[in-house]
């Protein structure tokens, strides 16, 4: 099974919050997860977040940082390029739904890339994007 995770249920997997038993059940089924160039910066953003908002040390979160490379040297994820069409099908996203929804760009960058990527699954934890997913018919559980 292919899977897109967004940022927020990869971070839920690095740092402990109320999704990261969540987060943690779903890889059993031992997933091949994507993770792009946007995953990186995102994810790397969200976690020197967490020091800003004094919430992890400056040491924690580069500890964090390493492990999650380390993680990506060991192949636990699976790295590639964002699709070539990604940011045109983010444009058609919002176009279609970002009025209702209120998406924002990265969200809408997600599934776009999700759906280029052709992942069978979309999993995330913030409820706008899943609605998006589901409206582009990514199966999001």
């Amino acid at each position: 099974m292919t899977v897109y995770a967004d940022t927020s249920f990869l971070v839920s997997l690095y740092v402990p919050d109320r999704h990261s038993a969540e987060a943690q059940r779903r890889l059993q089924a031992r997933p091949l997860i994507w993770f792009t160039p946007l995953h990186r910066a995102e994810w790397t953003h969200a976690i020197y977040q967490h020091v800003f908002r004094r919430k992890m040390s400056s040491a924690e979160a580069k500890v964090v940082v390493q492990t999650m490379e380390d993680d990506l040297v060991k192949g636990l994820w699976v790295q590639t390029d964002l699709p070539e069409d990604a940011f045109e099908s983010c444009v058609e996203l919002a176009r279609r739904h970002c009025a209702r929804l209120g998406t924002r760009s990265l969200d809408s960058l997600h599934v776009a890339s999700a759906l280029g990527l052709k992942a069978e699954r979309f999993w995330t934890f913030d409820e706008r994007q899943r609605r998006l997913a589901d409206l582009e018919g990514l199966k999001t559980s």
